[in-house]
């Protein structure tokens, strides 16, 4: 059986259609499955539609977080929750093409333990956010040796891989990092980002930074090692100005005024507030993760009555 695991936040206008397409879609390649969606937090009446859902069908199953715990944590719920032998993670909004979940799971069949859908474009993305994201995964990759370029959420992957991932005591967790990072057999599929069929994207510009020096830190301690590289530089810059000043004043040449400590003391200064802010983010996740709080709190899951367990 295929579980499908859909992360919803305020996704009202796209619930019902996608379910419909999904079930008949999964239904038509004869493939024996389930949907679980997962509430993040919605404000709006996404939990209403997907309890409704859940009640009348025998293969939907409902998940509510006591609050929004992110795109991660309702992930991970929905790892919790899904039964099938295998899993697979995508979004409502129709960008993630249903028809790509069919070639996944047969590539599954094929003995693949975890298919990876990769963007083969970003659709109608504007040329700073692609050059961000291009950055942001070509400093992964240099950082900690994964090759994420155009990776995304959309995912099918195996029993064991979910059992493995469930296994994960971190609090902080990145799914489409984590998911390379366990090893298994994996492959590669590509498929054309689709435009939305209703509502906007819930990512801003902070939430998308947040979370790409979230994942950054999640599985590299490189930029603590930034903080030693610049203290080196600043002590050899430091060494090449004390021997100019003194020669300047060996010869009598030195510069009247303070312009020299000035620009001493702000290069030094703002490699200093760098470096700590460096090492007070590396301190903020171990006490995020020291606190041993969970990465979400399930409220409430709804069934069919006559669905069994």
């Amino acid at each position: 059986m295929l579980s499908v695991v859909v992360p919803c936040y305020n996704e009202q206008d796209n619930i019902s259609n996608f379910a419909f397409e999904l079930n008949k879609t999964l239904s038509t390649a004869g493939i024996d499955h389930e949907i679980v969606f997962v509430n993040d937090g919605s404000s709006d009446n996404s939990w209403n539609i997907m309890q409704r859902l859940a009640s009348s069908s025998l293969n939907i199953t409902a998940v509510n977080l006591s609050r929004n715990f992110g795109k991660e944590g309702a992930i991970f719920a929905g790892l919790e929750i899904a039964k099938g032998d295998c899993v697979a993670v995508m979004d409502s909004d129709f960008q993630h093409p249903i028809e790509t979940l069919v070639e996944m799971y047969r590539l599954w069949q094929d003995g693949v333990q975890i298919v990876d859908g990769v963007k083969s474009d970003r659709g109608q993305e504007s040329k700073a956010h692609n050059v961000m994201v291009k950055l942001f995964y070509d400093s992964l990759a240099k950082m900690s040796d994964m090759q994420l370029y155009n990776s995304s959420d959309f995912k099918l992957v195996d029993r064991a891989v979910v059992d493995a991932l469930n296994q994960m005591p971190e609090k902080l967790t990145f799914f489409r990092g984590l998911s390379q990072w366990v090893g298994f057999r994996s492959e590669k599929i590509y498929f054309e980002v689709k435009e939305r069929k209703a509502g906007k994207s819930k990512f801003s510009f902070k939430s998308l930074a947040k979370f790409a020096i979230n994942s950054v830190t999640s599985f590299t301690s490189v930029p603590l090692h930034i903080v030693t590289v610049m203290s080196l530089v600043t002590f050899i810059f430091s060494i090449i100005m004390g021997v100019d000043t003194y020669i300047n004043w060996v010869t009598h040449n030195a510069f009247v005024g303070f312009s020299t400590v000035i620009f001493l003391i702000l290069i030094i200064g703002s490699g200093i507030m760098f470096s700590l802010g460096i090492i007070g983010h590396y301190l903020a996740k171990i006490y995020e993760e020291v606190k041993g709080r969970p990465r979400y709190i399930i409220n409430e899951v709804v069934k069919s009555n006559n669905k069994q367990d």
